[in-house]
């Protein structure tokens, strides 16, 4: 076996180890979430937006697109661990095609926690970093649906 062979064959273990622990702490719907993020992308001239950093240090941003009152799309970004990518894939897609009231009540930490099945307490706030961020986006769709015209001077 040559040099690269090994170190290919040694990385392929470490990745195996290391999934098996995560395995361990989180559920395969977490892992889902992480490794196939939801709606992981910036919109452009969104109808609500909105970037929060969390107690972490992770920062995650939002963007909705609304039509008749319901949201049409839910995207996020975030600069933040595997858990917090999750979090925020989970939480748009439970807000997609929901209505603003809808969606204000469905998306919080504790329904996050639900679906996910729970998560370490060291990650919990990841959740509730999620739920925030969707919930500042929509204050800030109700904000621009009274005075449209602000949005266009808002930096996203």
């Amino acid at each position: 076996m040559s040099q690269d062979e090994d170190l290919e064959k040694f990385a392929r273990e470490l990745q195996e180890q290391i999934l098996e622990q995560i395995k361990k702490r989180y559920s395969e719907i977490v892992i889902d979430h992480w490794q196939n993020p939801r709606n992981f992308r910036k919109i452009g001239n969104p109808d609500g937006y909105s970037k929060v950093k969390g107690s972490c240090g992770d920062t995650m941003e939002m963007f909705i697109k609304m039509k008749d009152e319901t949201i049409i799309e839910c995207c996020f970004q975030t600069d933040g661990c595997g858990t917090s990518i999750a979090c925020g894939s989970l939480a748009t897609d439970i807000a997609q095609n929901k209505s603003f009231t809808q969606a204000l009540a469905l998306v919080s930490a504790d329904e996050i926690l639900k679906r996910f099945g729970g998560l370490p307490e060291a990650d919990v706030h990841c959740a509730q970093l999620a739920s925030e961020t969707l919930r500042r986006a929509l204050a800030d769709y109700l904000y621009n649906k009274r005075a449209p015209w602000k949005k266009y001077y808002r930096k996203t």
